[in-house]
């Protein structure tokens, strides 16, 4: 059985095919777990699972949907996350997503995105003490219910680590981890684990990365509606396609597929509890 750690199939890019890809996860054994991004993609990822056994949902509020005036971010028509900023994070909105149901694994995506920041330097301390505040918010409220983390970090390791001083879950993973090897050192120190989808096909260094990463430290994702393996074309992301992504993985570690898959399983099933 094959378990995506990471997807995203509440977004609008699959309000014409829902039903189909969910029927081929069916078909194929895969589980999976529905990524919440703010309290709108949250509580549709709650609705989605609540009609299947074998989806499992987080709730969170990912950087960018932290509304601010320092920087614009573009439209993302998979997600139309444009419409759908919040002022902060409403720890009580979001507990009572949590409270009383056991699907609701995951704390995530939630962390740091500098991919496009201000250009001035006062702008940017604000706009990152920002983005860290609503985490830390976040980091609470798994604290509160125990629930694992889902860290998005794009060229925010820095800040990450800082955060990190301050609240530490036990339990996290780097969602599309590209960080270099000695953030990935520190992230393996703190016992955390890094998620692998189809970047590994982009970025070749990526390799040596998860050659240095042992297989129980790593779980397996699509990021689903993005990210699709090459094999694919232009169709969007979905579960079933992380059968190129094991493979990928098995020729970098000179192992079977069928251990990769195995092994991220279970890596996937003790990480959410299920």
């Amino acid at each position: 059985m094959i378990f995506d750690s990471h997807c995203h199939l509440q977004f609008t890019a699959f309000n014409n095919t829902r039903d189909e890809v969910v029927k081929r996860c069916k078909d194929n054994n895969v589980k999976l777990v529905n990524v919440g991004t703010c309290f709108e993609t949250s509580k549709k990822a709650l609705e989605l699972i609540s009609q299947h056994d074998f989806m499992y949902c987080s709730v969170g509020l990912h950087p960018l949907h932290i509304k601010t005036d320092l920087v614009k971010q573009p439209l993302d028509k998979m997600e139309d996350y444009s419409l759908l900023e919040e002022n902060g994070f409403d720890e009580n909105k979001y507990r009572e997503l949590i409270k009383n149901n056991k699907k609701v694994v995951a704390i995530g995506e939630v962390g740091f995105d500098l991919w496009r920041r201000p250009k001035t330097n006062n702008k940017k301390i604000a706009f990152v003490e920002k983005q860290k505040q609503e985490l830390i918010k976040q980091l609470k409220l798994a604290e509160e219910f125990s629930l694992p983390v889902i860290f998005h970090c794009r060229l925010g390791f820095k800040y990450l680590f800082e955060t990190l001083k301050e609240i530490r879950p036990k339990k996290a993973v780097c969602h599309s981890f590209t960080g270099n090897e000695q953030e990935l050192e520190r992230v393996l120190s703190y016992g955390y684990l890094i998620g692998v989808n189809g970047l590994i096909f982009k970025l070749d260094w990526l390799g040596n990365i998860i050659k240095k990463t042992p297989l129980e430290k790593i779980l397996i994702e699509t990021d689903a509606p993005y990210l699709t393996p090459p094999q694919e074309g232009e169709k969007l992301n979905e579960p079933i396609f992380l059968e190129y992504v094991i493979q990928k993985i098995g020729e970098i570690k000179n192992e079977k597929p069928e251990k990769i898959e195995e092994i991220t399983y279970q890596n996937a099933k003790e990480f959410f509890s299920v």
